[in-house]
């Protein structure tokens, strides 16, 4: 009888792939349309004037201006894009 387990038996060496969540741009940068502000699981931080939200809680610019996050209702986190006139 073997006193150990055989070398190539291990229960180790598994790791899901990072998903590269979190803020991509942030508070007073300029934006255009389309590009996207945060990647979240569940609405951490929520969509406000100018911004979209897709199917998986991504927000994104829906027109250019600079951006603005601040706390709204309930005290809540939104973000938002504050159009500047030219």
């Amino acid at each position: 009888m073997a006193t150990s387990k055989t070398g190539g038996s291990t229960q180790n060496g598994r790791d899901s792939i990072s998903k590269r969540l979190g803020v991509k741009i942030f508070d007073g940068q300029h934006v255009t349309g389309g590009e996207i502000i945060v990647r979240q699981r569940g609405t951490r931080i929520h969509a406000g004037r100018f911004v979209g939200i897709g199917t998986d809680h991504t927000l994104f610019v829906l027109k250019p201006g600079v951006l603005k996050f601040h706390y709204g209702p309930k005290g809540r986190r939104y973000v938002s894009v504050i159009q500047v006139s030219q």
